[in-house]
Order: structure tokens, then C-alpha cells, then sequence
């Protein structure tokens, strides 16, 4: 329901409809692919929405920052992105066909401007973004040398470019790895939902 997301963020009626609408198309769409678990589409705004959005919690980007979205699955956390930062330019990449399929369908369905789309692996996207997004697709000792490529130097906003992440569980022999500077957040800390107990965000600079 969209007063998940309006009880932490002020939205624009617009927005409204566009989130509003999610919540009738991902079930429709994973009825015929299933992009997300059949036990968890249930929990769509919590599990899936707004966890994407605690990324909105963390930054508030400024007009023209662009992002790649690394193994958006169906959208996630693209989408619920492009959907909050309007001024702000979103690529989402998968290797799996039919679910970058639903991920346009449903950004389509939904007069969503700001979004292009990728069907293949993070070796095939040679463009460069400030900030490189993405939700546990794999480790981030992993990670970091496939999207160094991706990012450009600098940046113009309250963080430097770099990657930002969505994980679980303990982080810590992964984050052991990591030469750079990082900062790790838990998630509950924006969000009072018990699913937020386990789930934090890094932000990486590169």
C-alpha cells in the first residue's frame, strides 16, 4: 500500500499513481514470471519498494546524477528510484531476459521517462554513472572490480561517486576485504518495520 511509503517520504500526486500502480502490476506480471518469490509478493511495499527506497534515505541526489542498476531482477531497486528522483537518469541491467522484460513492461505501463534498460551481463555495459545501485546481487569484495569501469571520477553531490548496496546478514568478511572508503548503515534505523532488523546499506567510494 502506497501509505508505506508516504509515512517516511513526501511524494507528488503523480508519484502516488506511479507507486499506487505497482502494487497491481508486479502481481499480474508475476503470475506469468516470476520475478519476485510467490510467498513474498505479498509483501511488495515493504520487502521490495521500500527497501529499494532506503536508498532514498541515504542520498538526496542533485538534477542529472545518473545510476546503474547491477542485477535489477525486476526492477528493484531501480525502479522505486526512478519513480523518487525524476531529475535523475536510470540504466537497469540483467542477465536474465524475461525479467528485464517485466522491469520495462511495468516502467512503460507506468509513463516512467527517466529509465533505460539492458538485457545482458556488467562486462556488456561500457557507460559510465555516478552511482552504481544495486540489492544483494553478490558480494562486494566481488563487485567492486566489475563496476570500477562504470563509475565516473568525482562527483557533485553530498557523497563522492561510488557503489551503494542493499545487503543482509553479517557483513563483515566481505567488508573486511574492502580497501576504500565505506560507510555501513542499518536500515532500521530509517525504516520501524521488523523485515529492516537484518538489513543494512553500504556506500562504497570509488
Amino acid at each position: 500500500m502506497v501509505k508505506t511509503i508516504t509515512q517516511y517520504f513526501s511524494i507528488t500526486p503523480e508519484q502516488e499513481q506511479q507507486f499506487d500502480a505497482l502494487g497491481k502490476l508486479y502481481p499480474e506480471w508475476n503470475e506469468k514470471i516470476n520475478v519476485i518469490s510467490r510467498k513474498d509478493i505479498d509483501n511488495l511495499y515493504v520487502n521490495h519498494i521500500l527497501h529499494s527506497l532506503a536508498i532514498a534515505h541515504f542520498l538526496n541526489p542533485a538534477s542529472g546524477t545518473t545510476f546503474l542498476d547491477m542485477g535489477t531482477g525486476g526492477g528493484f531497486p531501480g525502479i522505486p528510484l526512478a519513480i523518487m528522483w525524476p531529475q535523475c537518469r536510470f540504466h537497469l541491467i540483467d542477465r536474465i531476459g524475461k525479467k528485464i522484460r517485466v522491469a520495462q513492461s511495468i516502467a512503460e505501463e507506468i509513463g516512467l521517462k527517466n529509465a533505460t534498460f539492458q538485457h545482458g551481463d556488467i562486462g556488456e555495459c561500457r557507460s559510465k554513472f555516478d552511482f552504481v545501485v544495486s540489492r544483494a546481487v553478490m558480494r562486494l569484495d566481488e563487485m567492486l572490480p566489475l563496476v570500477r569501469k562504470n563509475i565516473t571520477p568525482g562527483g557533485k553531490n553530498g557523497y563522492p561517486n561510488g557503489i551503494i548496496v542493499l545487503k543482509g546478514g553479517d557483513l563483515q568478511s566481505e567488508l573486511h576485504k574492502i580497501k576504500l572508503p565505506y560507510l555501513e548503515e542499518k536500515i532500521e534505523t530509517y525504516f520501524h518495520e521488523p523485515f529492516f532488523a537484518t538489513k543494512e546499506l553500504v556506500y562504497v567510494q570509488l
